[in-house]
This record gives C-alpha cells, sequence and structure tokens, in this order.
C-alpha cells in the first residue's frame, strides 16, 4: 500500500504526464486564418472571430502564439501562398504547431490534409480549435482522420444529391444551366421543343438508322439546307450527340 507522500507523487506525476507540458515551457504556434472573400479579408467578422478563437485557445492551453498569417482564397488546393509560407516556418524552426479555427479553413480535401499529416505533421502539431484536436498524440491523429473521412463522405453525398436532382430536372425538362440544348428553347425557366430542331434530330434518327454515317448525315443534312444554330453545316461530333 502507498503511503499518504507516495499517493500524492504519483498523483503529480500522472498529472504531469496528462498534460503533457513540459515545466516552464510553453509551445510555440503559428495560427493560420483563410477567409474565403476579398471583403472578409479586409474587413470580414469572420477573420476577427477567427483570430479572437486561436488566442483564446492559445491562452487556455498555454500555447505561445508567435503569429497569425491570414489568407483570403479557396482551399481547393495547398499551393496557398500564406499556407506555404506557414509551413515553411515551421521547417525552419519558428514554430512547433499549427493552429486552425477549423479544419476547413486548412483544406477541404481528405487526400491533401493526408498529404499534410504525412508530410509536416508527424513532425510539427497541428490543433484545430473547433474539432479539439491535437496531433501531438495518437488520439489526436486518430480522430483528425476520422472527422476528415466523415467530411468527405458528407460532400460526396451532397454531390451525389445534386447530381440526381440535376438529372430529375433534366427528365422534366427544366432548364439546369449553360447552353439550351439543341431541339429546345427557354421559355420562362423550362424547356420547350424547337418543332425546326426537333425535326433534325428526327432526320439524324433516321439516317442512322439506315446505317449512314455521321459523316454522311452531316452531308446530306447540308445538301438539303438543314444548318446549325451558327448557320454552318452540322459536324460528325455535332450528328453523333443528336444520335445519343
Amino acid at each position: 500500500m502507498l503511503s499518504p507522500m507516495g499517493s500524492r507523487t504519483l498523483q503529480s506525476s500522472v498529472i504531469s504526464l496528462l498534460s503533457n507540458k513540459k515545466e516552464g515551457y510553453m509551445t510555440k504556434a503559428i495560427g493560420y486564418i483563410r477567409v474565403s472573400t476579398e471583403k472578409q479579408a479586409d474587413y470580414g467578422v469572420s477573420m476577427e472571430a477567427q483570430a479572437e478563437k486561436l488566442n483564446a485557445y492559445a491562452m487556455l492551453y498555454d500555447i505561445e502564439l508567435v503569429d497569425v498569417v491570414i489568407e483570403q482564397g479557396s482551399a481547393k488546393c495547398l499551393q496557398r501562398e500564406g499556407l506555404q509560407s506557414v509551413l515553411a516556418r515551421l521547417e525552419a524552426g519558428e514554430a512547433e504547431a499549427l493552429i486552425v479555427v477549423k479544419l476547413d479553413r486548412l483544406t477541404r480535401s481528405v487526400a491533401d490534409l493526408g498529404k499534410l499529416v504525412d508530410t509536416y505533421f508527424q513532425q510539427f502539431a497541428l490543433l484545430s480549435v473547433g474539432e479539439q484536436i491535437d496531433t501531438r498524440s495518437a488520439a489526436g491523429r486518430l480522430v483528425l482522420n476520422v472527422l476528415a473521412s466523415v467530411s468527405q463522405w458528407e460532400r460526396e453525398v451532397i454531390g451525389e444529391r445534386t447530381s440526381a436532382a440535376m438529372q430529375h430536372m433534366r427528365n422534366q425538362n427544366k432548364y439546369t444551366g449553360g447552353r439550351t440544348p439543341y431541339g429546345y428553347n427557354l421559355v420562362d425557366g423550362d424547356l420547350v421543343e424547337n418543332d425546326d430542331e426537333q425535326e433534325v434530330i428526327k432526320l439524324v434518327a433516321k439516317y442512322k438508322a439506315k446505317g449512314l454515317s455521321y459523316r454522311k448525315i452531316s452531308k446530306v443534312l447540308a445538301e438539303a439546307g438543314y444548318l446549325s444554330r451558327t448557320g454552318r453545316s452540322f459536324t460528325p461530333n455535332r450528328i453523333m450527340q443528336m444520335a445519343a
């Protein structure tokens, strides 16, 4: 059985291990803020809110915030000037960790996040305020990977739903953006059949059923006086699209 003194000593040791801090030592970190628009970069509440959260997090966990880098732009790739400068400064020894408000400020891609973890955040720490992630521990790295995978899954599900909705609209002759398809006119947001163009489409189907090549059909239509919307003869590729 441990003596009262031994019990207190053991308790102190456990607390010291759980805190993951050296006596009198503060982890040096660089904060990274990304805003999506120029307006936010200049005056936006988003930028100010992110900065406040980074500072509060640093104070709460005894982290020395040596600098905060603010960047405006999309997170579609990692080749961003601000982010690359932060990573270079980590490698130069200016700091040991990077802090973000949320992972999506860093990247929205699971693949890119994986690259960062493999390339940088094995040696340096990644801290996320919103997700309470600290990759200085194995548990933190596990949570990071799980959250990133779930985020990617959510985006893919949204993409699938959007694609299905667009296809349904097309099946209902609803306009979904882009060039109005040949054979139709756009009327009050709906696709309405254009009789003259529908006649050309029917001729294409007729000639295709007879075994004519796309090039031959193009020549036949031109000889009969059927022209495209631009006043030119239909190309074999255009004929193929109408026959699909």
